[in-house]
This record gives C-alpha cells, sequence and structure tokens, in this order.
C-alpha cells in the first residue's frame, strides 16, 4: 500500500486543505447537537424566542459553512483523485514498458490490463471517500463518544458497551475480507484472459461450431467468481445487521436511564437529546463501516498487485537517443551459444555458432521447435544467451545500448500485429517523424503500395483490430514495410512471408537485393533458400547443416529431405 501511496504526494497540499475542510463539516456536526440541548433547555422550556431565534441563527450559520466546505471539499477530492489515477496508471505503463520480455512473461496480459483499469479505478475510488466519507466516519463515532462524555458522562456510558465487541468483530470481518476480494480479483484475471483468448479465436470458434464447448468452459471459470463474490457480499452484509443490533440497545439503554436521570433530575431534557443526537450519529457513522470495509478491502488486493509490478524492476532502461538517418549493414556473429528460458531447464539452443557477413541475406530452416524464433530473439536482446555470446556489427549485444541496438535492427515477428488506425499509422510507426515520401517508399519495397492504392482512402484506410479487414499477405507485406522504413542496418523476417505467393515474394527480396541491409530471413519455402548466400539448418536446437543450396543438398540428408518433399525431385 506505502507504494501505491506515494503517488499522493504531489497532492499533499490539496488533501490537506481538503481534509481540513472535512474537519470543519464534522466539527459543525458534532457541535449541533450541543446548540440543540440549549435551545430546548434555555429556549423552548423557558419560554424564551429571543434565546431560541438567537440560536437558530447560530445553526444556520454554521450549516452554510459546512455546506461550503463540504462542496469545495468534493472539489478537491476529485481533482486529487483523477491526477492520482493518471500518474499512477502511467507509471504502471511506462513501468512495463522498461520490461524485458522475460520478466513481462510473469504477468498475464489479461491481468496487467485489469491492474492498468479495475485495480487503479479501486483504489481512486477509496482516496476519493476517504477524503468524504471514509475519515469523516470513524472520527465521527470517536467525537461523539467524546461529546457524550462531556454532556453527560453517567449517560454515556451506555454507548460504548458494545464499542469493544465492534472493534474486534469489524477487524476480523476486514481481514477476512481482504483475503476474499484477493481471490475475486485473480479470478477476473482468469475470466478476463479466457475472454480475449475467445475473442481473438472468434472465427476458428465460429467455423468448428465449438460454441457451446467455449460457453461451457466460461460458465466452469465465472462459477468460481460468482461463488468468492457472494461469499464477500454475504460476509459484508453481515455487518449492517450486527451494527444495528448492538448500537440500538445502546440506544435503548440510554433512553430508558436518560428518562429516569430527567426524572430524579440528575440531568437536563436538553442533554438527553444531545445525547439521543450524539447515539444516531455514530449509527450513522457505524453504518459506513460495511461500505469502507468493502471498499478498503477491493482496494488493499488491488493495490497490492500494483504494487507488484511497480516494485519489480525494470531490467530495460530506455534513454532518448538520436535515431541514424541512414543504418549500414552489418554483421551478426554466435559463438557458442546455448539458451533455455527463464521458466524452463531444457535448453531451445545449443552451442550454436556461425557467422552472417555484413549486406549477406542468411536463410535459416528447420522443424517447428527447431529454435528459430528463440535464436533471432536474442540479436535485439529480447532475451540473453544463457552462455556464449552474441556480436552485432562487432559489438557484443550485451554491450549495446539497447535503444540503439533496436534502432539498428528492423524486426517482423512471426504473428502479425497491427494497430488500430490508419494504414499509414501503422507503417509511420516503425518511425514516427518519415515523411509522405518515406512513408511511401517503404510500402513500395514491401510490395504492398500497389494494394492501398486500390483502398478507397488509400493510406488513411483504416485498419481493423489486428487488420481483420486484411488479408494475410496484406498484413505481412504492411508489417515488413513498418520494419523498412526504419532503414535498418540488419533486418530480421521471422517467417514473415509464408503468406505471400511467389511471385510477390520474389520482387521483395530483389527490392531488398540492392539495399545496404543484412537480410536474416526465416522461411520454410525453398525457392527462398535457393537464392541466400548462406542457409542454416537447426534440428532440436542444433546446427545440423550450414552452407548455399547446393553444399547442403551434398551435405545434409535432412535438406535433401526438404527439397526432395516441396519439389518432387531435387535439382541443382
Amino acid at each position: 500500500m506505502k507504494v501505491i501511496l506515494k503517488f499522493t504526494r504531489p497532492y499533499l497540499s490539496l488533501i490537506i486543505f481538503a481534509v481540513l475542510l472535512m474537519f470543519v463539516e464534522l466539527a459543525v456536526d458534532l457541535y449541533a447537537p450541543v446548540l440543540m440541548s440549549r435551545i430546548i433547555d434555555n429556549g423552548i422550556l423557558k419560554n424564551d424566542t429571543s434565546y431560541v431565534s438567537q440560536y437558530l441563527l447560530i445553526m444556520i450559520g454554521i450549516s452554510l459553512a459546512a455546506f461550503i466546505a463540504g462542496i469545495i471539499n468534493s472539489f478537491i477530492a476529485s481533482h486529487v483523485c483523477h491526477m492520482y489515477s493518471y500518474d499512477l496508471r502511467n507509471a504502471i505503463f511506462k513501468r512495463i514498458q522498461n520490461f524485458s520480455v522475460k520478466t513481462l512473461g510473469r504477468f498475464r496480459t489479461s491481468s496487467i490490463i485489469t491492474r492498468l483499469t479495475s485495480d487503479v479505478i479501486a483504489t481512486e475510488m477509496v482516496l476519493f471517500m476517504s477524503l468524504r466519507i471514509m475519515l469523516k466516519a470513524p472520527l465521527m463515532v470517536i467525537g461523539s463518544i467524546i461529546m457524550s462524555f462531556i454532556v453527560a458522562p453517567s449517560i454515556a456510558v451506555y454507548l460504548v458497551i458494545g464499542t469493544p465487541f465492534l472493534a474486534i468483530f469489524l477487524f476480523i470481518t476486514a481481514r477476512t475480507g481482504m483475503k476474499i476480494f484477493l481471490r475475486i480479483q485473480q479470478r477476473m484475471d482468469g475470466l478476463n484472459r479466457f475472454v480475449q483468448q475467445n475473442l481473438e479465436g472468434v472465427r476458428l470458434i465460429k467455423s468448428s461450431l465449438n460454441g457451446p464447448y467455449e460457453t461451457e468452459k466460461f460458465d466452469q471459470i465465472a462459477t468460481p467468481l460468482r461463488r468468492d463474490t457472494i461469499k464477500a457480499m454475504r460476509l459484508m452484509e453481515s455487518i449492517m445487521p450486527v451494527l444495528l443490533i448492538v448500537m440500538n440497545l445502546s440506544l435503548l439503554a440510554v433512553i430508558w436511564f436518560g428518562a429516569d436521570a430527567i426524572s430524579t433530575n440528575q440531568i437536563e431534557v436538553g442533554n438527553l437529546v444531545a445525547i439521543i443526537n450524539y447515539a444516531l450519529r455514530m449509527q450513522g457513522g457505524f453504518s459506513m463501516f460495511a461500505f469502507i470495509i468493502i471498499s478498503f478491502s477491493r482496494a488493499k488486493a488491488s493495490a497490492d498487485r500494483m504494487s507488484e509490478i511497480l516494485t519489480t524492476p525494470a531490467d530495460e532502461k530506455h534513454m532518448e537517443v538520436e535515431p541514424y538517418e541512414e543504418q549500414s549493414a552489418g554483421n551478426v556473429i554466435f559463438d557458442q551459444v546455448s539458451f533455455k528460458y527463464p521458466s524452463s531447464g531444457q535448453y531451445v539452443l545449443k552451442d550454436i555458432s556461425f557467422t552472417v557477413n555484413a549486406g549477406e541475406k542468411f536463410v535459416i530452416m528447420g522443424q517447428t521447435g527447431s529454435g528459430k524464433s528463440a535464436l533471432l530473439s536474442l540479436i535485439p536482446r529480447m532475451y540473453q544467451a544463457t552462455s556464449g555470446q552474441v556480436i552485432v556489427a562487432e559489438q557484443n549485444v550485451n554491450d549495446w545500448n539497447i535503444n540503439l541496438l533496436r534502432e539498428y535492427i528492423g524486426y517482423v515477428p512471426q504473428k502479425t500485429v497491427l494497430f488500430t488506425g490508419s494504414v499509414n499509422d501503422n507503417v509511420r510507426w516503425g518511425d514516427n517523424d518519415a515523411s509522405t515520401a518515406e512513408v511511401e517508399s517503404a510500402a513500395q519495397l514491401a510490395q504492398i503500395h500497389d494494394s492501398i492504392m486500390s483502398f478507397d482512402q488509400q493510406y488513411e484506410t483504416r485498419v481493423g483490430q489486428q487488420g481483420v479487414n486484411l488479408s494475410g499477405g496484406q498484413k505481412q507485406r504492411l508489417a515488413i514495410a513498418r520494419a523498412l522504413i526504419r532503414k535498418p542496418g540488419i533486418l530480421i523476417l521471422d517467417d514473415s512471408t509464408s503468406a505471400l505467393d511467389i511471385h510477390t515474394e520474389n520482387k521483395l527480396f530483389d527490392a531488398l537485393k540492392d539495399l545496404e541491409m543484412t537480410r536474416i530471413i526465416v522461411t520454410q519455402k525453398i525457392h527462398t533458400a535457393k537464392t541466400a548466400d548462406q542457409i542454416l539448418l537447426l534440428d532440436k536446437g542444433e546446427i545440423v547443416g550450414l552452407g548455399t543450396h547446393s553444399e547442403l543438398l551434398e551435405q545434409s540428408q535432412l535438406y535433401h529431405e526438404i527439397v526432395a518433399s516441396q519439389e518432387g525431385t531435387v535439382n541443382d
């Protein structure tokens, strides 16, 4: 909770002012019964109308002051809370941007979304209500007890008989509620994750008529969430009846013994009325405790989850650097590199050594799970090699400034990622400062320009979520254009031309051939490999072949089989 509360520090002066205004409201509420007792004892019972009028004017005046203080307090509380949530959400998002892929893998996407949305809102609401009523409610209870003892100690004692029991009951309820609400938030993460996956695969689900099966799975996930939510609500709903029973018994005792004290002239009527008013104020304060415990329990669970992100070390420090205007082709060297994912004990790459010369077309081939994507992820330092070293442009990747390294590399992942916006926005995402001419030039190199010009709005055509309104080949070429606009020294295509026909792919690689650029390409297509300067053949994380097309045909039985499976006959 301390980690989250630090985001209120910039607004500490406003918070103090809001609390002072809340104290004005509280003081008026606590002093009003005293004025009422004086009006009854010294005015009404003595038929002194001028006294009654005088104190009524005083009550109206202080009530007006409390009203104004309340309005200003609400305005300040609202401002502070919105600024706090803005700062907190930005801080969480910024921290996530500085996580490495390894660290980011610790948090599920759905969980991050929940923390950035509902968890922030939960703490924001608690902060707002704290400045309005959450702090006021317990102070009202404490203040009412103190004022009751000042007015009539002999009667006030009956108000506090049940207070120790209520304090213990509320403490236990709050502790239990926090545990349940934390579990609810975790179950909500799972629900969001399932919905996200379901929506991403909606076409497959509909085409395979698996809607009823998915609905059943959703019910299996939603049922525990419903069960825990009901348990939490039942627990919280038990607070109010218990509070009312104890407070009503205390109030009955006050009235019973207060009436007896009046008959024996031990206290005045006005004092009993004041005590009853304080009892009602205590009841109102206690009635807020159920809401306070629910809100605080949720906020505590949310704060702990957000703190987990904010206290996780940011292992990638991004610094502002001047981008290269033009990149020169660089070499890539793997020197006895082995690698395993942080969450796995098995190596996906074992003792990998090879050299990609500057300007080469270097093709990587291998079966699914052979380690191709893992190998590529080590070049822009998405992950760090477990052993050995990776060298880019004569420099170990660990010694590169991470921004400069990734500025130097154009990377197109295996799964095409497009963003909601225009075609122009998606291409320019690779270089926000690119001109219109540079956007079109990158699109022409990627062989997507003619397709874009055929759209109704051309470069301003809106791209649906994940490029839903584009074909697979159009999405891949758009992603390649986004990488090319960076003018990288090294271009990495991780099976990013799989949806292109042979003619379009040939035109693409012919266009790239004239650029000052090293091209590292993962592919399953033999016709692409034939034109490569070198072909690296992987199998189960190990190099089983390295050379040109003709060399591998002579040296590698596996490569020979791949060629035969695609071409039927093997022609050198």
